[in-house]
């Protein structure tokens, strides 16, 4: 048995980053940029008023009374509205500042006059200073100031920012494409009926689920019965045509635990296959050539699910593009401190995963149902996992720092 971090760092030392791809903007929400941007547009693009309200040479309010109003500029394409000394025009949020004038006056500001020939006079009754009001161009982003990094992760917000400078394609880091194995003959597909002994197949839909929540592709799965046929024959179409194959069950040391074997014949070197870490020990790690990765998860529901976030997430996130952000491999889910609601216990010599549940406004965390590794409905209803170190013992209201489930990641 390996470390816990000795695991996750062999797996990141031979996960490579993904190539670059191409993709519309529209869609890339969640992809990690592949190269550096630099801004081509400014932002603003140029002068405009940030308020509705008057366009003025800052300067006549000390020499005028009220102003002519000689025009209207709205948001849109510049008119011909130049100000003249003595006049203001009429202005809307966003709308270019016209040539000569230097400040805006709120509306909340300001009082309009009709003269009996038609014209409007505007009365300032709380003056400006010049600038007042105006967004300058560039004031927010200048053509050439990089805008965002290589390996950025593409937010909502990020998204805005790209098209704002005329971006409909952007360079990502693409996904791998991952076919995920699942092996026994007690297994059956939902949807049909259990006969006495059989099981209805949750790894499946669970993993394909967390593969997707990671940013990957699901391109193949299979069920394979526990023959050595068999199992070969889904491993190595699962090899041929995936980048990362995902097996679970079958890695342990029974008579009929036949993966590591079949992964062998097929040419796969196997790093390791088991971890200090409980629930998951029995965890294959192995490689083909310089970019196929294989991973065997044990065949119970909740270490099939510790051990693809300990071990698996890190390395599809590496692939996608993410950088750490620090070079120790770390669990890449979102930490927050809790306080112990029960004391807590881990005789054990391996840590062990704890599942339960925060309270995110009391800041609390309790265990959830059986701790034991086909418990289920325990960890459908949990939260959070405390990493419970070997040979420890926790007092209640101890605080602790605890992993958030199913944030994103």
């Amino acid at each position: 048995m390996i470390e816990e971090d000795e695991a996750r760092n062999k797996i990141l030392e031979r996960t490579p980053i993904g190539s670059a791809v191409r993709i519309p903007l529209d869609e890339a929400c969640g992809a990690y940029l592949a190269k550096e941007l630099l801004a081509t547009v400014d932002l603003p693009g140029f002068d405009n008023s940030s308020m509705d309200g008057y366009a003025i040479r800052a300067a006549d309010q000390q020499n005028f009374e009220t102003l002519r109003v000689g025009g209207e500029q709205p948001a849109g394409p510049v008119l011909p509205l130049p100000v003249a000394e003595g006049e203001a025009i009429r202005i809307f949020t966003g709308a270019p500042i016209p040539d000569e004038a230097d400040a805006v006056v709120m509306q909340e500001d300001t009082q309009v006059e009709e003269g009996a020939d038609g014209e409007r006079w505007l009365r300032i009754t709380d003056p400006v200073e010049k600038g007042e009001n105006i967004r300058a161009c560039g004031g927010d982003l200048c053509v050439g100031q990089k805008i965002l990094s290589a390996h950025d992760l593409l937010t909502s917000s990020r998204i805005g920012l790209l098209a704002s400078q005329g971006l409909d394609w952007v360079d990502v880091i693409g996904s791998p494409r991952v076919a995920i194995v699942v092996t026994g003959d007690e297994l059956v597909p939902v949807g049909r009926p259990l006969r006495k002994g059989q099981i209805y197949n949750s790894n499946g839909p669970m993993l394909q689920t967390l593969v997707r929540q990671a940013g990957a592709k699901v391109e193949r799965v299979f069920h394979a019965k526990d023959d050595v046929e068999t199992v070969e024959f889904f491993l190595s179409e699962a090899l041929e045509h995936c980048d990362i194959t995902i097996v679970t069950g079958g890695v342990s040391v029974g008579e009929r635990d036949l993966v590591k074997d079949r992964l062998n014949a097929l040419g796969v070197d196997t790093g390791f296959w088991r971890v200090k870490v409980k629930p998951g020990k029995p965890f294959l790690f192995g490689t083909r050539g310089e970019d196929r990765l294989v991973f065997g998860l044990p065949g119970n529901p909740v270490s099939s699910y510790v051990t693809f976030l300990l071990f698996v997430l890190p390395a599809l996130l590496k692939w996608r593009g993410r950088v750490l952000d620090d070079e120790k491999a770390t669990v890449p889910l979102q930490k927050f401190k809790a306080r112990l609601l029960t004391e807590m216990s881990n005789p054990g010599d391996r840590p062990h995963y704890i599942r339960g549940r925060v309270n995110v406004e009391r800041a609390t965390f309790e265990p959830l149902g059986l701790q034991e590794s086909h418990a289920v409905f325990g960890l459908s209803q949990a939260n959070a996992l405390l990493r419970l170190d070997p040979q420890v013992e926790l007092k209640k209201h101890a605080r602790r720092d605890v992993f958030l489930l199913d944030p994103a990641w």
